[in-house]
């Protein structure tokens, strides 16, 4: 059960080490594009590839579904970012239902692990694969790899990272519960720390605090990179452009006016922080796609009065 590309990725490597997948569970069908065509997930895509039968249902406790579901007679039900699942479906299979989730269990429960572990500057990371049960992400650990964070990697490498670690975490879960050899441990038991959560990201999440230092802009922008993207607001005078920041590195030199930016015009972008400078590599224009600070500035004459705001 799951819908995308970090589902499909754990999906092949099961295929690839001869799991049997008797049916996949995955989103409905959903227009895109400038044309509104319908899209298939990316694990819909898979599955037909693969000719494996594939469920969509709109809604998960419908009568319908969870009988066409019990007809495949399945031992065990495997969730990977998929929506949360009704009790009459989750405790449905003899062997019952494990998720994969992509941090080190119980920290960093919700939505978007990969991306606030690295928004929070954490150096470690990793996969967890636990059974479901009523609370969402609390239910008994089984297995666990630890993933290291790069301290310039960002939110799209370490994503497809994680899928490969996780699809084989997946196949040793799914192999020892097959043979018995499993001791799930209660997640109460791993808590001695504060517990950081991972909700979902919404627009606003990805707004750039210039007050902060250039170590945490530095976090933010890779935690949000290549996807939903860190932004701010540059102002000339009465003009606003909300644009996209992509890339960047901090740089260890005081700092003035925090939002203020210093530029040759040719290939650099610094902008004060609250603490330190931080260097903009890649910036995305409205309109346009993103670009290397060099490639932008050939292109974009930059006025002598833009500043970032906060």
């Amino acid at each position: 059960m799951g819908t995308p590309h970090f589902a499909a990725g754990c999906l092949q490597i099961m295929l690839d080490n001869d799991l049997h997948i008797v049916a996949v569970v995955t989103a409905t069908d959903k227009p895109a594009g400038r044309g509104q065509r319908l899209q298939f997930s990316a694990v819909k895509e898979l599955a037909i590839q693969e000719n494996i039968p594939v469920i969509q249902p709109e809604k998960l406790k419908s009568p319908e579904f969870v009988e066409e579901l019990s007809r495949f007679k399945a031992d065990l039900f495997v969730v990977v970012a998929f929506r949360m699942l009704p009790e009459v479906v989750w405790s449905m299979p003899p062997s019952g239902t494990i998720n994969l989730h992509a941090s080190l269990l119980p920290q960093y429960r919700g939505a978007a692990p990969i991306n606030r572990a690295i928004m929070n500057g954490e150096k470690e990371t990793g996969v967890t694969t636990f059974f479901i049960e009523k609370e969402i992400d609390t239910g008994h650990i089984l297995l666990q790899e630890k993933i290291l964070i790069g301290e310039n990697e960002n939110a799209g490498s370490l994503h497809d990272r994680m899928m490969e670690s996780g699809g084989k975490l997946l196949v040793k879960t799914i192999e020892a519960i097959a043979s018995g050899n499993v001791n799930p441990i209660p997640q109460n038991n791993l808590i001695n720390q504060e517990l950081k959560d991972a909700p979902k990201l919404f627009k606003d999440d990805g707004k750039i605090n210039w007050e902060l230092s250039a170590a945490k802009i530095h976090n933010h922008v890779r935690g949000l990179s290549p996807f939903p993207g860190a932004w701010s607001i540059l102002q000339t005078g009465d003009n606003l452009i909300q644009v996209k920041i992509g890339a960047g590195k901090p740089i260890d030199r005081k700092a003035e006016k925090t939002g203020k930016v210093e530029t040759d015009g040719k290939s650099y972008l610094h902008v004060h922080t609250g603490k330190g400078i931080y260097q903009i590599n890649e910036l995305q224009w409205p309109g346009k796609r993103k670009m290397l600070t060099e490639e932008l500035l050939r292109g974009t004459p930059w006025q002598k009065d833009w500043h970032f705001t906060s």
